[in-house]
């Protein structure tokens, strides 16, 4: 398959499993209920491009230092678990969804996205993926802002216009075990191609990676608290 098309594909289906019951799906379902559907895509789809176009920048700009590359490859590796443990954690509103600006409904989604997304799940793994797949920048962010597309159409369809919960805690896990297979892998490729560990060592890396993350995964469920997503959704469609 075609690097491009490849690094589009995986990085369109990671944000789009990176985003389901993040912040910013949460933040176009509370815009969506203000302003039209079409306008809030506009907006995710501007600020997606400039944010992510940043993150895409900055990925791709480690990859030139040679004499890191197992340590960027191996860490944007590890980011996967991590991302899989926050996936699971969830994300809330802090009062984003209040942001207002005096030049109307896409430059106001737009500043807030933008903002919402600095530093977020979905940037920080758009940075991992362009230093995974340096040779092609572009079917990375055209991959990261597909993805982001999707997810928040996603929510707006099902949470504001159908008026449906979504099944937040079975995606939500779903979406954490395929990060977190991705990271393993990814931790196998690395130890494998590049750091040429010998089979029992890779074993035990990846057997204790799994443990780890499987208590770490333990705890954050026990602890999880009933779903913002809920409140949103079922607000919007009690005044209807």
């Amino acid at each position: 398959m075609n690097s491009m098309l490849f690094a589009y594909l995986f990085s369109a289906g990671a944000v789009v499993l990176a985003e389901m019951g993040d912040k910013t799906q949460l933040l176009a379902m509370a815009f969506a209920t203000k302003y039209k559907a079409s306008k809030v895509m506009l907006g995710v789809f501007i600020a997606t491009v400039f944010n992510h176009g940043l993150a895409v920048a900055v990925g791709n700009y480690l990859t030139r230092f040679d004499s890191a590359q197992i340590w960027i490859q191996g860490i944007a590796s590890l980011s996967f678990l991590f991302f899989g443990l926050w996936t699971i954690r969830g994300d809330r509103l802090e009062g984003e969804e209040n942001r207002t600006t005096k030049y109307g409904p896409v430059i106001t989604v737009t500043v807030a996205f933008f903002l919402a997304e600095m530093g977020d799940k979905t940037q920080l793994a758009t940075i991992a993926l362009s230093a995974k797949f340096p040779v092609s920048p572009v079917g990375i962010l055209m991959g990261t802002t597909t993805g982001m597309l999707i997810a928040d159409a996603i929510g707006i369809i099902f949470g504001i216009i159908l008026c449906k919960r979504i099944p937040e805690r079975k995606i939500k896990l779903v979406s954490a075990g395929a990060f977190i297979l991705f990271g393993l892998i990814g931790t196998y490729q690395t130890a494998h191609e590049q750091l040429h560990l010998s089979p029992p060592v890779i074993a035990a890396i990846l057997i204790g990676l799994t443990a780890l993350t499987s208590i770490a995964a333990y705890f954050i469920i026990k602890s999880d608290r009933e779903s913002s997503l809920s409140s949103i959704t079922g607000s919007h469609c009690n005044v209807k």
